[in-house]
């Protein structure tokens, strides 16, 4: 039964309706483009023609990704792990104003990018860009604030501005992202079937269409029933190249069952069969000469022993001498060259064996990753698993960001990237591949903390937002990956440092020259904010400079004053008031790179000058900032 609308009819909106059922193409978002309507009436429409793909809000967009911003990166070591020995990083806040944080420091730094953006389906497009419109034009039914109050948006399919909005949000991410990737390095963005021509069109003309790889489509489990037409049971990845002259993708061993193994060093899989000779003449008193001691990753001795229940060499009960396959000068050559690999038992005792590697002759034994990725696999169980609750919805699994890692030829020491972590998938798998292969690639995660809703699981479980869920899978997930990785795991980086984003450290300046008054000015002699730390100052000079963030970091007191110095001399810096010239003198001795002191660092003029003098003995070299 209809209800009475008691209202004229909207005869523009209707109207504008019977035109896309005749033409389609010539409404967008509520609007009807009268130039392309035209040309469908068989009118000789002249003027220049081009290629193009634009909405309303791109030049505004296009302008957002190049406007500077008064934010930094406040540490934060009490929620970090392994904060002085970790390379990775955590990041909390906005991933725009993160991401122009990070333009100096990272510049050409990352190996590979990959974001999973909300996918812009009516509900979970939630993020804190107004797309030029004030706030007070927003709905307050659609509104989600974050913790601090800051207003979000929830892209809903009413607005008209639906497609716009979401390639607007979008645009200025990948402008920065791509700043960051290095010549051969790759962009993985999981998108489905909403936005995907939209986001074809903005990648092309970011990343170049001649960079563009592949689209990947990836089947997850099963389909979602509350789909409208069809049960949805695939997304895609897009996957584009910072320089497609200069990328190389990864390639799968076509045996894995085989060579299981991969050695990051040499670049190659590889599998292991026992040093130790097994089945007929394997005792000592076969072969005595074959039977003498190597040294564990521990420094202990290893002798070829036998076991008397197993010859597969696992067993724990080990009864008789046996002897090696090689001789000494044999297994000397192979421990040189990195062809024995040892594993630790469980009472402590090592077992070395042989690597096998892979005979690569052309595509005898590798093939290329393909374009279909079916991934049976349900990130909700896996994280469930870790966390106790199933508390996230619809997360990726590490399996199917390790298949990404792989498919971009990660190596050893690579960046990788996400800058919408949400439950920090990316950082699970990174640390997983890093323990199968012994690599020690890093990670940067980047998360809004958005507020988890009231009602939710996760806050009956205890996370009050995404970030709070994200950091603990980390901490889980690592320990878990390196208790039962082993030997392979002992000096794998599970941990983070967490920053997060805040406003500058500096005090704002609001006053016209005519109100400046004596007392004012000696109230603002100081010209940092009084809740900051000298880790917080350190920081933002470490974004000013454009040094990496995770490299290791001292703190020591000189004549009572407390000097940080950065990557063993890249930075030294004393934040303290009223420093005396012995420290100066010590600070300069040391010659660093850098150098940085607060204003009030200087009792007056004079001693500012008088400080510079000593650097200029006994540094002349080093740079000298004062905040």
């Amino acid at each position: 039964m209809d209800k009475a609308k008691f209202e004229t009819p909207n005869l523009t909106a209707e109207n504008i309706s019977k035109i896309a059922q005749l033409f389609p193409g010539v409404v967008i978002e509520g609007k009807v483009n009268f130039t392309l309507l035209r040309s469908f009436l068989g009118d000789e429409v002249f003027g220049d023609e081009a290629y193009e793909f634009t909405w309303v809000g791109k030049r505004a967009a296009i302008a957002e990704a190049a406007k500077p911003i008064r934010k930094t990166l406040r540490p934060c070591i009490s929620e970090s792990k392994n904060w002085d020995t970790t390379e990775n990083l955590y990041i909390e806040g906005d991933n725009l104003e993160v991401l122009k944080l990070l333009q100096e420091s990272y510049l050409g730094k990352i190996k590979m990018i990959y974001i999973d953006p909300p996918y812009n389906t009516g509900n979970d497009f939630i993020y804190r860009d107004n797309f030029t419109r004030s706030k007070n034009e927003y709905n307050d039914e659609a509104s989600v604030f974050d913790e601090d109050g800051n207003h979000l948006l929830r892209n809903t399919e009413s607005n008209g501005r639906f497609h716009s909005d979401w390639c607007s949000m979008i645009y200025p991410r990948l402008v920065l992202a791509r700043n960051l990737l290095r010549d051969d390095g790759v962009i993985f963005i999981s998108i489905d079937d909403h936005e995907i021509a939209q986001l074809l069109k903005i990648c092309d003309e970011i990343f170049g269409l001649s960079n563009f790889i592949a689209i990947v489509n990836w089947k997850g489990r099963g389909g979602r029933q509350d789909s409208k037409y069809f049960a949805a049971v695939h997304e895609y990845i897009l996957c584009y190249s910072q320089n497609k002259a200069y990328f190389s993708a990864g390639e799968e061993i076509k045996n894995d069952d085989v060579y299981s193994k991969y050695d990051i060093e040499k670049k190659r899989f590889y599998k292991i069969q026992l040093l130790r000779k097994w089945g007929s003449n394997s005792r000592r008193e076969d072969r005595p000469n074959l039977f003498y001691p190597i040294l564990s990753p521990e420094g202990t001795e290893v002798y070829p022993m036998l076991s008397n229940d197993s010859e597969d060499g696992n067993s724990n009960i080990i009864n008789f001498e046996g002897r090696w396959r090689w001789g000494r000068n044999t297994m000397e050559k192979a421990l040189k060259e990195g062809l024995i690999e040892f594993v630790k038992q469980n009472d402590g005792t090592w077992i070395p064996y042989e690597k096998i590697f892979a005979p690569y002759e052309g595509e005898e034994n590798t093939k290329k990753f393909t374009t279909w990725i079916d991934d049976s696999n349900d990130g909700s169980i896996i994280l469930k698993e870790l966390l106790g609750k199933s508390i996230f919805d619809y997360p990726k699994t590490p399996m199917l960001l390790c298949k990404f890692l792989k498919m971009a030829n990660i190596s050893s020491e690579d960046i990788i990237l996400d800058f919408f972590s949400g439950s920090a998938t990316t950082a699970h798998a990174v640390m997983q591949l890093n323990a199968e292969d012994g690599g020690k690639r890093k990670f940067i995660m980047v998360q809004l903390p958005e507020l988890c809703p009231v009602e939710s699981e996760a806050v009956k479980a205890g996370y009050s937002n995404i970030c709070e869920i994200g950091k603990e899978r980390i901490r889980r997930a690592g320990e878990k990956i390196k208790q039962e990785s082993g030997l392979m795991a002992q000096n794998l980086d599970i941990g983070f440092r967490v920053l997060k984003l805040d406003d500058t450290n500096m005090k704002d300046v609001y006053y016209a020259a005519g109100e400046y008054t004596p007392d004012l000015i000696s109230k603002m002699e100081d010209n940092i904010k009084e809740d900051r730390t000298g880790m917080d100052l350190l920081y933002a000079c470490l974004l000013d400079w454009g040094l990496i963030l995770t490299m290791p970091h001292t703190q020591e007191k000189i004549d009572g004053f407390i000097i940080h110095t950065y990557n063993e001399g890249d930075l030294i810096a004393c934040f303290d008031k009223d420093i005396s010239n012995a420290v100066f003198k010590e600070i300069a001795t040391r010659q660093p790179l850098r150098a940085v002191f607060r204003d009030s660092s200087f009792t007056n003029s004079p001693d500012k000058i008088n400080a510079q003098e000593i650097f200029k003995l006994f540094a002349p070299n080093t740079s000298i900032k004062v905040l």
